[in-house]
This record gives structure tokens, C-alpha cells and sequence, in this order.
């Protein structure tokens, strides 16, 4: 009899089960190498795509076409009908056209596509034209692998600017606003556009050999150019028989028949008072590279200012550009109008300087170095800025030659100095401030009296060889003869008696150390070089106007101001829109209105040192001063003087290497008639 016994299911065996593993391993690490080739292949042509793109965008920020053309893919540019050559000028003569400078690419997003060998990206265009700046203009773009494996970009008209298609151009008109004037407080021009002859070589009428050689020279000398540069010029490339070669420009009344040259009439800046103004005023001249970088709003041959108002009013001066920018079909019809924009003649500057002060006072320095400066005590209105010596700023605006500008810059009375801005000790004009602060203190009274023996005097032995000086030995010296006589050693020891503390204190009420609102190059007034009075002798020399004290003839009549003002100083202006400072009150009316006083007594006494100013027409005040250079063993002169009967102007005037009496000399003509410059 036979059992019958369940059967155990086989599984598989233990070899198989290995096999089985190792196989699915196998499948699995194919599938992930396939996958990791794909997209590592992927992310590689990713990287490549977007390489291209970055470099296209560099070119166009560059504005390189020249090799843009090589990141282009040639298969589209077949498509659009175009060369690279041909994509090369395009984006040349439309840039050009549109004198586009400034170029910036932002916004750039790249973007897969589904295709493995197609990528895509967008970015936006902005640059400037004259007439503003073009911005953000769209773009997109694709790129496509070539046979090499290799991205480049896919090109049309339309990656030039958009909506061009081919066949399209662009058009550009722009016309240049004019140039503001400058002019004085009564509206006299300081600065204009005029009327120039342009001189030219006419090549074909300068005959052969010696004839041509003749006629060189005598153009060389009646104009001062020499041979050699007249030979450069008609050597240039572009010079053909017929050509116009300009090689200066002149008056209008200084033009001369010649054989070989021509004039051509041309509009140019110009300036009516010439060197009586130029330190002030300055000039202009063409816009160069390093100007165009700094403002890319500027465009090649523009006319800027170069120096003085004209450089720092130039954006209220400059007229700005007007016109179109169009793209049109191959037909001349307008597509698109991508840029308008009105022209804009520049703004006229209206100065509170009186053109007819300005010129007396040139005149009456031109030969010597020193400055002038004058001003309204009651506004700040500063009425006559002038500088000796001078420099031809029209010459500089039409074109100096290098040896002319090297004669300036070789003299060493520097015409270029800005001398009613230089900092220099003030001398005994200063002893105003030291007498009002001196009054407020009540340190010094009108009816103290020092008795001072000699011409010189020290405060104890510790001075060594050190001493103050005077000029006039006075035995009894109260504070009307400390200024009708200007007595250094009446002003030393009330300093001294002073003391540090309360000089410093009151003379910080003054400019030290403060920036006028003037668009002028000035350093701050300088009590001294720590800013502190610590020692004895600079505290005694500070009083009467030497010691570390530096000053520039503009704040020294600022701070003067206060003593025609009730003790209240004036802040200057320049023009006749500026709004100042408020005015401050640095010494008491008491105090401001004695020291006046006595002033006129520095004209009326017959002992006053501007005694020689008392046969003025009207009633004038004065102080005058001799200062020492730095360091130096020379001597500047000053005198400050003012209209003591209006009140309708203060001066100041300087002269280097000089004493107070030839600055009085030469300035006494200019007083004579200012009430009447002044109407």
C-alpha cells in the first residue's frame, strides 16, 4: 500500500538568486549611467549655450562688431540674407548713426528648451544718445548646435534693434541746443556766442617750390604759426588741391588778403572782457574721452566748459540735444519711432558781478600780481572778482598752440593763479576782528590807553630775539590810533591780555574753517596750523594779522562785512538767483558800529595810513595793511575800503610784494568813480 506525501514547491536556487541580483545590478547601473550621460550631457551643453550668450552680450556691450559676427550661426544669417560682413555695418552704421555710447545689457534669463540642441535667452538693451537714453528694449534670441557640437547664435535684423527686419535702417537727426550766456547784474554779456573767421590753407593757390615756400612764410609770419605746422597739416591723408585746411581762427577784423588762404565765418564762444574775466568765467572746449567716460551724456565734438563758471555751470549752460531717432523700411517709410525728444537751448546765468567794476579794476592791476575783490555789504552780492595776471581765455577756447600754453605755464608770475581765492596772512585789515572781539570782552575799552615806548616790543625775555614791530612810534596809544596808525603792538598786548581762550572763542564766530556756497575752488580760512592759539607769540602775532593766520581775499571781506553791518556778518553770492546763508552775528552793533567809526578816521586823519584817499568825491572808510609772506621775507599789500556814505560797496585789494600805498596808488582811479560804476 503506497503513502502518498505532500510535495515541497522548489524555489530557485541560491546560484540563481545570485545570477538574478548581479543582472538586475547590471540594468540598474546602464540605466543610470544613460541617465547621468543625458543629463550631464545636458547641463555640459547648458554651460556652452549659455558661454555663447555671454559672450555675444559682451561684444554688444563692447560694441566690438567687428567680432560679434563670429558667435553668429551662419545657417541664420544665410536665412536673413546676410554676410557677416553685412551684420557687421549694419550694427556699425545704425550705432553710429544713433551715436549710441554707454551700452548696458540687463535683465539676462536663459532658458532650456525641449530640444537638446536648441537654447534659448532674452535680455534688455539700454544706451544713450544725444537725445537721452534708449531704454530697456527687449531682445530674445536662440542658439543652436552646430555639426561641431558647438552653440552659436541664431541670428536676425531684429537682435540689431526690435521690429528690424531686412532691408530696414535707421535714421537719426539731432540738433544741438545753444549754449546759455553768462552775464554780468545788468545783463551785459561775459560770456557769449560771437563771430570768428576761420583761417585756411587753400592748397591749390599756394603755387610750386619757391612760390609755395614764399607764401607758407608769409602766411607762417602774419599769422604766427610756424612753417612746419602749416607743411604737417597739408601733408594729412584727406588734403586734396580743392580742400579747405583750417589752421586758426581769429577776429573778425584781423583777417588779411594772402595768397593760399581762405576764411570761413563760424560761431564761437566768446568773452567781451577777455582776461579781466578769465580766471572767473574761464573758457570752453571740445569734450574729450576722459569727460565722455566720467558723463556719457556727452557727445564727440560737443563744446564743454573747461575751467572757471564755465566748467561749473556747464549742465545749467549746456544746451541739449533735440531731434528723432527713426527706424524706416527699405522703402523710406517711418516704422517705428524709437526716440524724440525738443531741443533745449541752455540756461542764462545772471552773476552779480558789475562788468564795468570788473574792468576798471583789471585795468588798474593788469601789470602787477595781485587781486581785487569787491561786494554789496548789505546782500553779499560780490561785485568784482579779479586776478593779475591774466591769461586770453578766447585764445584757449579757439585753440592754443602747446608753445603758448607752455610760455604760461613756464611764468613765474603763474597768470593762471586764481589769486582772490589763494589763502595769505591778512595783515593789519585783520586787526577788525581782533578789536571787536577785544570790545565784546571788554578787554579793551575806547578809553584805554597804552603807553608803548619804541618801535618794537616783547612780552618778557622768553621771547629770546623775537619781537613785534610797528611802522610809527606812537608814546600813548589808544584803540583809535592802534588803527589810524595800525599799531601791531596795541593788538599784541590786548590779545595777550585776552588770553587764548576768548580769542579763540570769538574768532570762531568768524569763517574759519567754513565752505561758502561759491563754485570756486577755496580752502577754508586758517586760524592757525593746530587751529589753536597755544602759544604767546602766536597768539600776539594772530591779533594784528600774521602768526599761521591763512585767508583769502574773498573771506577776508566776508568777515569784514560785519563792521558796515552792525556786527552782523554778510554771506556772498554769485548769482543773482542764489540764496545765502543766513546772516550771522559775530561781533555786538556797539562794538561793529565804533570800529566803523574809526575807519573814517583812518581816511580823515591827516596821520591815517589811507590819509590819501580823503580827496574822494564822497565820504570813504578804510584799513589798510603790509603783511608778511609765510616763512618768506617779502611783504603783500592790502586795502580795504568802502562806501561810507551808501554803503553800496566794500573793497579789497592786494597786491604782491608791495606796500599798502601802492595798492591806494593804483586803486584810487577805480574809487574815484565807483558810486558812479555803481548806478
Amino acid at each position: 500500500m503506497s503513502t502518498n506525501q505532500p510535495q515541497r514547491k522548489r524555489g530557485l536556487s541560491k546560484p540563481m538568486w545570485i545570477a538574478v541580483v548581479v543582472f538586475l545590478v547590471a540594468v540598474i547601473s546602464v540605466i543610470g549611467w544613460m541617465a547621468w550621460s543625458y543629463f550631464n550631457g545636458k547641463n555640459s551643453d547648458s554651460a556652452a549655450a549659455e558661454e555663447k550668450s555671454q559672450e555675444f552680450i559682451a561684444y554688444l556691450e563692447e560694441q566690438n562688431f567687428s567680432a560679434l559676427p563670429t558667435v553668429l550661426n551662419e545657417s541664420s544669417l544665410v536665412d536673413a540674407g546676410f554676410t557677416k560682413k553685412q551684420v557687421e555695418e549694419l550694427y556699425q552704421s545704425s550705432f553710429n548713426e544713433m551715436q549710441v555710447n554707454d551700452v548696458e545689457v540687463t535683465d539676462v534669463v536663459f532658458n532650456e528648451n525641449e530640444s537638446d540642441d536648441v537654447m534659448e535667452f532674452s535680455y534688455v538693451l539700454n544706451f544713450v544718445t544725444p537725445i537721452g537714453t534708449m531704454e530697456n528694449l527687449p531682445y530674445s534670441a536662440t542658439l543652436t548646435k552646430g555639426a561641431e557640437e558647438e552653440f552659436f547664435v541664431d541670428w536676425q535684423p531684429n537682435l540689431v534693434l526690435p521690429d528690424m527686419e531686412p532691408g530696414d535702417v535707421v535714421e537719426a537727426q539731432f540738433e544741438k541746443g545753444e549754449r546759455g550766456k553768462i552775464v554780468d547784474r545788468d545783463g551785459d554779456p561775459l560770456a557769449t556766442a560771437g563771430v570768428w573767421m576761420r583761417a585756411g590753407l587753400y592748397p591749390g593757390a599756394l603755387g610750386e617750390e619757391d612760390a609755395r615756400t614764399d607764401n607758407l612764410t608769409k602766411i607762417s609770419e602774419t599769422f604766427e604759426v610756424s612753417v612746419e605746422y602749416l607743411e604737417g597739416l597739408l601733408e594729412q591723408s584727406w588734403v586734396t588741391e580743392d580742400t579747405f585746411v583750417p589752421f586758426k581762427t581769429i577776429a573778425s577784423d584781423e583777417t588779411e588778403e594772402l595768397t593760399g588762404v581762405m576764411y570761413q565765418e563760424v560761431s564761437m564762444r566768446t568773452y567781451p572782457l577777455n582776461e579781466a574775466t578769465a580766471h572767473l568765467i574761464g573758457y570752453v572746449g571740445e569734450v574729450n574721452a576722459e569727460e565722455i567716460e566720467k558723463n556719457p551724456t556727452l557727445t564727440a565734438g560737443e563744446i564743454v566748459g573747461k575751467s572757471g563758471l564755465e566748467a561749473a555751470y556747464n549742465e545749467r549752460l549746456r544746451g541739449k540735444f533735440g531731434g528723432s531717432i527713426v527706424l524706416k523700411d527699405g522703402k523710406g517709410t517711418t516704422k517705428t519711432v524709437l526716440k524724440e525728444q525738443e531741443v533745449q537751448n541752455g540756461e542764462d546765468i545772471q552773476l552779480t558781478i558789475d562788468a564795468d567794476v570788473q574792468q576798471k579794476a583789471y585795468e588798474a592791476l593788469q601789470e602787477k600780481n595781485g587781486s581785487v575783490v569787491a561786494m554789496d555789504p548789505e546782500d553779499g552780492s560780490l561785485l568784482a572778482l579779479v586776478s593779475t595776471p591774466s591769461y586770453d581765455a578766447g585764445l584757449m577756447t579757439r585753440g592754443i598752440t602747446n608753445e603758448a600754453y607752455q610760455a604760461y605755464l613756464d611764468d613765474e608770475n603763474t597768470p593762471f593763479l586764481s589769486r582772490y581765492t589763494a589763502r595769505l596772512a591778512p595783515g593789519s585789515t585783520f586787526k577788525l576782528i581782533t578789536a571787536g572781539i577785544g570790545l565784546d570782552s571788554g578787554t579793551t575799552t575806547p578809553e584805554e590807553v597804552h603807553e608803548i615806548d619804541g618801535d618794537t616790543w616783547q612780552a618778557n625775555e622768553s621771547w629770546g630775539n623775537y619781537a613785534v614791530h610797528r611802522v610809527t612810534e606812537v608814546d600813548n596809544v589808544s584803540l583809535r590810533e592802534a588803527l589810524v596808525y595800525s599799531d601791531n603792538i596795541f593788538f599784541a598786548q590786548e590779545a595777550l591780555e585776552m588770553g587764548q581762550e576768548t580769542v579763540e572763542k570769538g574768532m570762531s564766530n568768524f569763517v574759519f574753517g567754513e565752505e561758502f556756497d561759491l563754485p570756486l575752488v577755496m580752502q577754508p580760512a586758517q586760524l592757525s596750523n593746530s587751529g589753536k592759539l597755544d602759544s604767546e607769540i602766536l597768539l600776539a602775532d594772530t591779533a594784528y594779522g600774521q602768526g599761521e593766520l591763512l585767508m583769502s581775499p574773498i573771506q577776508q571781506i566776508v568777515s569784514y562785512s560785519a563792521f558796515l553791518n552792525g556786527g552782523t556778518m554778510i554771506y556772498p553770492k554769485l548769482t543773482s538767483d542764489q540764496e545765502t546763508a543766513e546772516p550771522k552775528q559775530v561781533v555786538s552793533k556797539e562794538s561793529a558800529d565804533l570800529i566803523r567809526s574809526y575807519l573814517l578816521e583812518v581816511v580823515t586823519d591827516e596821520n591815517g595810513t589811507a590819509h590819501e584817499l580823503a580827496d574822494l568825491p564822497y565820504s570813504i572808510g578804510a584799513k589798510t595793511a603790509t603783511a608778511e609772506f609765510q616763512n618768506v621775507d617779502k611783504n603783500n599789500g592790502f586795502v580795504l575800503t568802502f562806501d561810507a556814505e551808501n554803503n553800496s560797496y566794500m573793497m579789497l585789494g592786494m597786491l604782491e610784494e608791495s606796500a599798502s600805498g601802492e595798492v591806494i596808488e593804483l586803486l584810487k582811479p577805480v574809487l574815484e568813480e565807483m558810486p558812479k560804476l555803481l548806478q
